[in-house]
């Protein structure tokens, strides 16, 4: 069984929080998670057993009376529990009286986006990351922002890399012997769950041409986001077409990094960067397996930029920094893969190479960037597949992409 880096974080948070909320993709290890938690003196219910769904529908008020100190699975299968929790906090307000899970960020349905305000502390599970495979505990963004970076002895570099990046980072998909059942395991997760939880979460009108849209989202991997195309694909409008890709995200599907902007540089392009939230399930839609890889690695950067921001997420979602990812392009298409903002405004920036050699022409966007930013500018690091770091004058160098996790 993995430790999740997220455990003392909700552990902390029950302590002076009345409703802690544990949201991500399914199957990535929230009930187990929450089990771990804490179980004395605590009612577990998921809302996955329908009777205790059709219960919650019926009569939400009375149904979290009935419950006391409670774990509530799946929540997002019936939102209107979360007013009838505040209701219940409000007559009561006392820390881990609730701890919820979601496999949607319900946080975001209309119904219910106010509701919880100052009684609530949201957290995110992500897939495992490498740092919960492998046993170790990260400091990267901290040594990032001081630019501390270096070589890593024990990397993963070449075969291993593309091994890892394949497999992403959900548990049944890694306990999996082989690569074509772990692939199987990513194609059917991704249908039970536009199946299921795209039904209950909205109407949408062409559930037979979802497949179709998947296939193409995972075309778009590591590029901007064209609405109007990827409406087209299923005969629907631009907006049915955004409508569509934001669902997939609040499913923790895919993933949407917002583009960076200055008032410094005027010609950026202001459109968002569309990411898969796990490169082995990005590699699953796609149909990619290892041997395709090793002989012909034009397809591997955007699988690795993929894997790559996956990770920096899982990172943000535990660190005590506060930072929003982003994604840096400019019209003369001077770009940076990921961008980090912390929120006293400094700024780092991340491009990522499949490469095992980095030149100083790869160091142009975030030269870029750095210019830009002024004195808010941290660091800048290309992330490639070596074991060693190589520095390419102040506030810039190139490091393995192992030190993500080391």
């Amino acid at each position: 069984m993995y430790k999740r880096l997220l455990e003392n974080l909700a552990k902390e948070a029950l302590l002076d929080t009345p409703v802690v909320l544990i949201v991500g993709p399914r199957r990535s290890g929230k009930t187990t998670l929450v089990n771990q938690i804490e179980k004395t003196n605590r009612t577990y219910v998921t809302l996955d057993d329908p009777a205790a769904l059709e219960g919650a529908l019926a009569d939400p008020t009375g149904f979290i009376r009935s419950l006391g100190v409670a774990t509530i699975d799946e929540v997002q299968r019936a939102p209107e529990l979360l007013l009838a929790i505040k209701r219940s906090v409000d007559e009561n307000y006392g820390p881990g009286r609730f701890l919820l899970t979601g496999s949607a960020n319900v946080m975001t349905f209309p119904q219910v986006a106010d509701s919880l305000a100052g009684r609530i502390e949201t957290l995110r599970l992500l897939p495992l990351a490498q740092a919960e495979i492998l046993g170790t505990k990260p400091t990267f963004l901290n040594r990032l922002f001081i630019g501390k970076l270096g070589s890593v002895g024990d990397a993963i570099i070449a075969d291993e890399l593309i091994r890892a990046v394949l497999l992403g980072g959900f548990p049944e998909a890694i306990s999996r012997n082989s690569e074509t059942r772990r692939q199987t395991w990513g194609r059917a997760w991704l249908e039970s769950v536009i199946s299921r939880d795209l039904r209950d979460m909205a109407q949408v009108g062409k559930m037979n041409d979802l497949p179709k849209f998947m296939s193409l989202l995972a075309e778009y991997s590591g590029k901007l986001i064209n609405y109007s195309q990827l409406g087209a694909a299923i005969g629907a409008s631009h907006k049915t077409g955004q409508r569509y890709l934001n669902l997939l995200e609040q499913l923790f599907i895919v993933s949407m990094l917002s583009p960076w902007h200055t008032n410094r540089i005027k010609r950026i392009v202001k459109t968002p960067k569309l990411h898969f939230i796990d490169s082995g399930l990005l590699a699953a839609t796609k149909g990619i397996l290892f041997d395709k890889v090793q002989k012909d690695r034009t397809q591997f950067g955007s699988l690795l930029e993929n894997f790559v921001l996956s990770e920096i997420l899982k990172l943000i979602s535990v660190s005590e920094m506060h930072l929003n990812p982003y994604h840096f392009r400019e019209q003369q298409k001077r770009e940076v893969d990921i961008v980090l903002e912390r929120n006293d405004g400094m700024v780092a920036g991340i491009e990522v190479k499949a490469s095992a050699t980095v030149r100083a022409s790869d160091f142009s966007g975030l030269k870029t960037l750095a210019a830009a930013c002024g004195d808010r500018f941290a660091y800048g690091v290309v992330l490639y597949d070596s074991a060693d770091f190589v520095p390419f004058g102040e506030r810039f160098g190139a490091a393995p992409i192992s030190v993500l996790w080391e």
